[in-house]
């Protein structure tokens, strides 16, 4: 008798085995199916990847029926043939062809290479819209279209000659720019034609992309959308948990210009996330402080919906990466209250200069966020640190932050008036003589000042990385670069006195 029931049971489970498989089977379209049968030896690592995501486990039906905070879907609504069907090949390569000028034929279908922010908003709209109000998202636009920082972009990837005495720069070629700088803002993707190439399944007819391979986040695509979900959710994973974790954010954000990740990893955030962080549950949503983290990422500061262990809401999810930030700190020349607008080519100071401020550091308000809007960004900022820490510690760590603002952007006006005096006497060529502002040693060592230096401090003290912020690329550099830069200025007058 209870082999019988043993031998019934494991019957039944080999029934619900087989029926949950041919349930799963069914999730994925003919399409999709049909795209797998291929790929799965031409590129089995992207399957593979695909496999493993929330996209193959879950029709958009049934992330529809998840509890409000559970939800990654913002969609109120989904395309019919979607519904019943998991997140494929064919749903992401094939679903606005129309609009894709990367569109080719393929093995009986219209697909197009370049998935975009415009092709995931059929079932992520909030996130898009909240994704486009983004310096970010404008990135590529913000430094190739603003000509002061697009001169710093030649004079840093132009290649020079020394010729005659003199070094000569070249106009940057479009792959090193797409090597350097674009790879964070983002290229402009355009289809140049097309070639047969020979594949694993034979001869093929592909469209050949400039600009492209590229994630960036301010990337131009041939859709005509701008930005890149695959910059921070990898593609073909799409990974809520390689998102959340600061690894991610360090691909642009490591540098001696915005030196986030550097300074996260030596505070002490950065300390107990290296010692802790193989507990923690990276995929739950909402994210619960205390329960599935126990210390700040960027994406908890900036990004992620927040709850405490009761269900109240700390932070609410968002894609506008300054949603909880007053400051601009990634000083352009200093630091100053956020834009208003993603697109800061519209932004003129008095000068005419496309700068959110003078050169002597006063804000071109009629551009930046007002004091009012400020406070409501930090308060949502602050709210998340007030999770795990007193009200006496989070508005000493602000104070502290504000002051840093302050005092670096008093050491960039010294820099910047040792400049302004080269320039005044001659012993550098500037915006009077219509030269560039980035090709002279004083003028590199300005930059600098703010570009690195500056930078550098105020993320250490937005984010306790005190140490990076005195002597690592902080304080002690500021100060030494001053002195330079009027050692330089006084060395040259001599010179110049002499030969006359």
């Amino acid at each position: 008798m209870k082999r019988l029931i043993l031998s019934s049971l494991v019957l039944l489970a080999l029934l619900w085995c087989v029926s949950s498989n041919a349930q799963a089977k069914l999730r994925i379209s003919k399409a999709t199916k049909t795209c797998l049968s291929c790929h799965r030896y031409v590129s089995p690592g992207i399957v593979a990847q695909w496999e493993k995501s929330i996209h193959a486990q879950k029709t958009p039906e049934m992330a529809l029926k998840e509890p409000k905070l559970k939800r990654c879907i913002s969609a109120t609504k989904v395309p019919v043939r979607f519904k019943n069907v998991v997140v494929g090949c064919a749903e992401c390569h094939t679903i606005n062809p129309n609009s894709h000028k990367d569109t080719f034929n393929h093995n009986g279908f219209r697909v197009h290479v370049v998935v975009t922010p415009k092709d995931c908003a059929v079932c992520h709209p909030v996130e898009v819209k909240q994704y486009d109000k983004n310096i970010m998202a404008h990135a590529y636009k913000n430094l190739m279209k603003n000509p002061v920082y697009h001169n710093l972009l030649a004079t840093t990837n132009g290649v020079q000659e020394f010729v005659h005495g003199k070094l000569i720069y070249k106009k940057p070629d479009s792959k090193t720019n797409a090597d350097s700088c674009l790879y964070c803002h983002g290229t402009k993707v355009k289809v140049k034609g097309y070639k047969v190439v020979e594949t694993k399944m034979g001869e093929m007819k592909f469209p050949i992309l400039s600009g492209w391979p590229n994630s960036g986040v301010g990337r131009l695509n041939p859709d005509g959308s701008i930005g890149s979900c695959t910059s921070c959710h990898p593609r073909h994973s799409f990974s809520i948990s390689v998102a959340r974790k600061p690894y991610t954010c360090a691909q642009c954000h490591k540098g001696p210009d915005v030196p986030a990740y550097k300074v996260y990893m030596v505070s002490k955030h950065g300390n107990i996330y290296a010692s802790k962080a193989n507990k923690w549950n990276f995929t739950a949503v909402p994210w619960v402080v205390g329960k599935d983290f126990t210390a700040p990422t960027c994406a908890t500061c900036h990004i992620s919906l927040i709850t405490d262990g009761h269900g109240h809401i700390i932070a609410k999810r968002t894609h506008q990466m300054n949603d909880r930030s007053p400051w601009r700190l990634f000083g352009l020349i200093y630091a100053c209250p956020h834009p208003k607008s993603p697109d800061t080519t519209i932004i003129k100071n008095k000068m005419g200069l496309p700068l959110p401020t003078e050169l002597t550091g006063q804000p071109a308000s009629r551009y930046l966020i007002s004091k009012k809007e400020m406070k409501i960004r930090l308060n949502r900022m602050e709210n998340i640190c007030l999770a795990c820490h007193s009200h006496s510690l989070v508005n000493g760590h602000f104070e502290r932050l504000k002051h840093t603002i302050d005092t670096t952007n008093a050491m960039t006006l010294a820099a910047t008036k040792i400049l302004l005096e080269a320039w005044q006497k001659g012993a550098a060529k500037g915006l009077g003589q219509k030269d560039s502002i980035f090709n002279e040693a004083i003028e590199k060592m300005w930059v600098e000042q703010w570009l690195f230096y500056a930078n550098s401090t105020r993320f250490a003290a937005a984010m306790s990385g005190a140490d990076y912020g005195a002597f690592a690329n902080g304080r002690w550099y500021m100060s030494k670069n001053l002195q330079q830069m009027l050692d330089w200025l006084n060395f040259k007058l001599t010179v110049d006195k002499m030969n006359k």
